[in-house]
């Protein structure tokens, strides 16, 4: 419809700065029409829009045009032939502030108005050639070719340039770097030649524009560096330093605070890790495995002794033997075993030591060793009682000695040596129990057992009245220690261990035991007999014992009694022989009645007066049986059992039943006494209790009485109380009415005299500030007129006072008068002071005085 409308109107009014496009029909070419004007259209002519604005580019603004027209040397419009505008098809044309413009048949507004990119500081535009072109400086640029546009500034787009990025400066704080890589080959902004991929740092504080070809890789912090700590670095490749020195790939070395307060780490360095110090105080030292030599070259293999005080820092490739170690500070008790491991001479000693050889030194010192010694050991004086030792060991000789009784401190050839016991000697001796005290305690303790210092000499305590027996497989001979007293086993000598029958009936090796008690004591078996009628017995039977040792110094008569290993059970059995055949000769009534003579005639004889004798002994190992205690005898066949059982049942039966009857009797008599004994307490109770019925009665009488005649009484008492705290309070509250009065009356007159004492103070106060007040202006105006009058002057004020008659006189003197009288007619004139000046004297001008006059 527009259209329609368009191509039927024939008149078209173009308004100022706008434009239409026109088609000539007949030659199919198309023109602009500029406003303001009025067109008129022809026939064989065709609009082709309604009037348009023109391009409108204000300051700092840039549109781009597609296919423009082509334009002289005066940048007129060139036109062909037809009278069309010739356009430079394909290409682009950026156009700037300019007076407003039409768009030609053809043009096409490739990007609108638009503002000028401004690149603020520490900004760039990376820019790229997309055509060979000529820059209005003169350089020449290639397709691909790129640079940056650094600013602040307002960048003017170029159809052959493209805006790659927008590139933001990098801030370079303090203790920092940025670091930086090349993406072509390139020279940095020092100038420096820069080779594809290279990395570089940029210390320099501030803010860093990267140049086109510089990519920034990562910001590096500055690693701060104290007096306690140090980096360790290693090259990466091999480069030159910031100290000028050349680094090796590998080679690895300190950074202190002495280099540098903060460190960068350079491209090429790689941060390995951060070392502390190592400080050693006067009492310590340690030793540096591989040190580094003067050559700045690690020495493998060798060691370095550094002593205390003093700190520094492990270069790389060094590392402390075992740390930090103390200083030996030996005192008189203590001593060092020590090993050279290389050829020295022992400055100390003055003594060249070899390869291997074993020294000892002794306190009171300190040392440190060197690095050619090894410190195998460190002893410790022993110190022993009387009573205690220990086995030293000759490692040369292999001798083995116990040392008893005396503070010792192994030598340098000399170890400890562990005495090994047999197993059963080790429980008995950590067992811990009495030989004495628990001699019948059969049970294991459940605490777990002691451990013994093997290093230690074995002693054991011999109790009163026992006796141990050692042996000593060296000398091959054995000794008998009797009680009390202290038995220590020397390197080659072991205890006797004793294994004796022992519960009821005796069993072999029940018993372990190392001391062999002497007696008395007893023990007790259980035998089984049979009489001459068969009958079967069973005897508990319990025998006293004790050694008969006549000279305890004569090793023989000592060693018999160790000579029968289990004398329990070898006597009980010769005993329970001879009971068994005496006891066989006889019938079970005899027996019964004559057990005690028969058992005793039978184990220990008779002498020659055919007397039973008091004792029997055993002259093997001189023990000695001095009695026989029969404590059961019990049958072992049922019936006789039975028989013997049925008697005793019926006895105790009789037993029982007159002891029932008895205590039956006795009973029925001391229930007849409680009754009578409780009837007789009945009887005085019932008199007891009336009696007190007849004093409560009285009392509840005399109760009576008195509360009646004690109500009334409380009652005008309590009357009379209450008128008398009635009067004593209102003579009480008439008093501490008088006493607010005064109070209040008080209180306002010191009131009002504290407020007439401050008014009083205030107003003279105040007077007294204005006095001062006054007085000081006045003195203020007295030295300010003598300020004045001293800045001016006396012969300055002289002269002004003076100033008003010289220059009247003057003024006469050039009119040519010699005396005048001017008057207004009005004011009246002394004639007399007048007269001189009628006679033309006039008085002479004063001189002025000088100062001095």
């Amino acid at each position: 419809m527009a259209s329609r409308r368009m191509a039927e109107e024939s008149i078209y009014r173009i308004p100022p700065y706008h434009y239409i496009h026109v088609l000539d029909q007949n030659t199919n070419v198309a023109r602009v029409e500029i406003g303001p004007k009025t067109y008129i259209r022809q026939d064989n002519e065709r609009v082709l829009f309604p009037p348009e604005k023109m391009i409108v580019v204000p300051p700092r603004h840039y549109c781009i045009i597609q296919n423009p027209v082509v334009r002289d040397d005066d940048l007129k419009v060139v036109f062909d032939e037809l009278g069309q505008a010739k356009l430079r098809h394909a290409d682009q044309e950026v156009r700037l502030a300019q007076d407003p413009f039409p768009l030609h048949p053809g043009e096409e507004v490739r990007q609108t108005v638009s503002p000028l990119q401004i690149v603020l500081p520490n900004t760039a535009l990376r820019l790229q050639a997309l055509l060979d072109f000529e820059s209005e400086s003169g350089e020449k640029r290639v397709a691909g070719d790129e640079w940056i546009f650094e600013g602040p500034g307002t960048y003017i787009p170029q159809k052959e340039v493209e805006v790659v990025e927008t590139i933001q400066a990098t801030v370079i704080r303090h203790n920092q770097a940025i670091r930086l890589r090349a993406r072509k080959e390139t020279r940095d902004r020092e100038g420096t030649k820069r080779f594809t991929g290279e990395e570089w740092l940029v210390k320099k504080v501030g803010a860093y524009l990267p140049g086109v070809y510089e990519e920034v890789v990562d910001i590096v912090d500055a690693i701060v560096l104290t007096e306690k700590n140090a980096l360790h670095i290693r090259a990466s490749r091999t480069f030159k330093d910031d100290n000028g020195i050349v680094r090796k790939t590998g080679e690895e070395w300190l950074v202190t605070m002495k280099d540098t307060e903060a460190h960068i780490p350079n491209v090429y360095e790689e941060v390995v890790g951060i070392i502390d110090i190592t400080t050693l105080n006067s009492r310590q030292y340690c030793v540096i495995l591989d040190p580094v030599g003067p050559n700045g070259k690690p020495q493998l293999g060798q060691k370095k002794v550094v002593k205390g005080e003093k700190s520094f820092f492990l270069q790389p490739g060094e590392h402390l033997e075992s740390g930090i170690q103390d200083v030996y500070i030996l005192s008189e008790e203590e001593g060092l075993v020590l090993k050279a491991n290389e050829a020295f001479k022992d400055v100390d000693e003055e003594v060249e030591r070899r390869p291997g050889d074993r020294w000892m030194i002794r306190g009171p010192l300190d040392y440190v060793p060197p690095a050619e010694v090894e410190v195998l050991l460190k002893r410790q004086a022993i110190p022993l009682d009387e009573n205690e030792g220990i086995y030293v060991r000759d490692i040369k000789s292999g001798k083995v000695r116990a040392v008893i009784g005396e503070t010792y401190m192994l030598t340098q050839d000399e170890e400890l040596w562990e005495k090994v016991l047999p197993g059963n000697v080790e429980a008995l001796l950590m067992a811990g129990k009495d030989p004495l005290a628990d001699r019948s305690d059969r049970s294991r303790g459940t605490e777990e057992p002691k451990v013994r210092d093997k290093t230690r000499v074995v002693s054991y305590r011999v109790p009163h009245n026992a006796a141990v027996q050692v042996y000593d497989y060296r000398e091959k001979k054995s000794r008998v220690v009797f009680g009390p007293e202290m038995v220590m086993l020397g390197p080659d000598e072991q205890f006797t261990v004793l294994s004796l029958s022992g519960d009821t009936p005796k069993r072999s090796n029940v018993i372990k035991t190392i001391c062999l008690l002497l007696g008395p004591d007893f023990c007790t078996d259980i035998i089984n007999i049979e009489t001459a009628d068969h009958a079967r017995l069973q005897l508990k039977l319990s025998y006293n014992w004790h050694f008969e040792v006549k000279d305890q110094k004569d090793e023989a008569d000592a060693a018999k009694i160790f000579s029968v290993p289990d004398f329990v059970g070898d006597a009980c059995k010769a005993i329970a022989s001879r009971i068994r055949g005496a006891v066989a000769s006889v019938n079970f009534d005899d027996f019964h009645k004559n057990s005690n003579r028969i058992i005793c005639s039978a184990v220990f004889g008779y002498d020659g007066n055919m007397k039973v004798r008091s004792s029997f002994h055993f002259f093997q190992n001189s023990l000695v049986i001095t009695s026989v205690d029969i404590q059961t005898v019990e049958p072992v066949d049922q019936r006789t059992r039975d028989s013997l059982q049925k008697s005793v049942q019926l006895a105790i039966e009789i037993t029982t039943n007159s002891q029932e009857a008895a205590a039956r009797h006795e009973a029925e008599r001391l229930e007849q006494e409680a009754r009578g004994r409780l009837e007789r307490q009945k009887i005085s109770d019932q008199a007891e209790a009336e009696r007190a019925r007849k004093e409560l009665l009285e009392l509840e009488a005399l109760s009576t009485a008195v509360e009646s005649t004690g109500a009334a009484k409380a009652e005008a008492q309590s009357k009379a109380e209450a008128a008398r705290i009635e009067g004593e309070g209102a003579v009480q509250q008439a008093k501490l009415k008088a006493e607010a009065l005064e109070i209040e009356t008080n209180a306002e007159l010191t009131r009002l005299s504290k407020a007439r004492e401050h008014e009083l103070g205030f107003l003279s106060a105040k007077n007294k500030l204005e006095t001062e007040q006054v007085k000081e202006l006045a003195e203020i105006e007295v030295k300010k007129f003598h300020e004045m009058v001293a800045s001016i002057g006396s012969n300055t004020l002289r002269d002004i006072a003076m100033a008003g008659p010289e220059l009247q006189v003057k003024l006469l003197k050039g009119l040519g008068l010699q005396s005048t009288l001017i008057t207004d007619g009005s004011t009246p004139i002394n004639l007399f002071s007048t007269a001189h000046g009628l006679l033309g004297m006039v008085p002479k001008s004063i001189e002025p005085k000088s100062d001095d006059e």
